[in-house]
């Protein structure tokens, strides 16, 4: 029996309003599950807003966006949120971490919307301190004094490391990450995708990686321009 598709998009459509140009419409598109891809696009091409549809914060202005099998523009508000926490984790471009809260405390935040997440990441009877401290260690983020600091004292880096522990804590089985390198030197960027793919690897995820940096691409198994996919109607509505 053939595996259902980590991702099914089918002449899919977005505008913000109206009378406002069209930003999506995707014929068809498919991701297999443990895929890595990355999806390259300039400022403004509708890469995050691509994103948020997968995600299921936004709906298509008509279309299908299946995720793991399930129709999610379909579903209501409140199954959608349950959804994402339970089989998404994102990487946001300015990381979303919570400014009052420790290290620790940031990375296993999903667990505490999502049961299915905290059953995944204790289900070796580890506590989730452990589960978030290994993925710390794993992204070279071990350091004793680091995981109780609130994420406001550390640098952009470790920041972005909080971020990414965050989102592959519970094992999702879908991995997006919007921009999440920017920020960083080339030498530093290579290093933190090499992690990430192992990580990636560990628990059979699927990583889409969107950025407009393409130095990156040749790390990735599969790369897409997102106007090879991307077929907007022109012109005013």
């Amino acid at each position: 029996m053939p595996q259902i598709p980590a991702i099914q998009l089918r002449d899919l459509h977005f505008e913000w309003r109206s009378d406002l140009p069209e930003v999506l419409h995707i014929p068809k598109f498919e991701v297999t599950r443990g895929e890595r891809i990355f999806i390259r696009g300039a400022s403004g091409s509708g890469k995050s807003t691509l994103l948020s549809l997968l995600a299921g914060v936004n709906l298509p202005t008509r279309g299908e966006v299946k995720v793991l099998g399930e129709t999610i523009n379909r579903l209501s508000g409140s199954r959608r949120d349950h959804f994402r926490s339970d089989h998404i984790g994102f990487i946001f471009q300015l990381f979303n971490l919570i400014p009052y809260l420790s290290v620790l405390e940031n990375v296993t935040l999903p667990c505490r919307f999502s049961q299915k997440r905290k059953q995944k990441a204790t289900r070796s009877g580890k506590s989730l301190i452990d589960e978030a401290t290994r993925l710390l260690a794993h992204l070279d983020m071990a350091d004793d004094t680091l995981i109780h600091r609130p994420v406001t004292e550390l640098s952009v880096g470790q920041q972005q490391r909080v971020a990414t522990a965050r989102a592959l804590i519970g094992a999702p089985e879908i991995v997006i990450a919007d921009e999440p390198t920017s920020a960083l030197d080339s030498d530093m960027r290579q290093a933190f995708i090499r992690l990430l793919f192992q990580e990636c690897e560990e628990t059979s995820s699927t990583l889409l990686f969107v950025s407009h940096d393409r130095q990156l691409e040749s790390l990735f198994g599969r790369h897409i321009a997102l106007d090879e996919i991307n077929r907007p109607a022109q012109g005013d509505h």
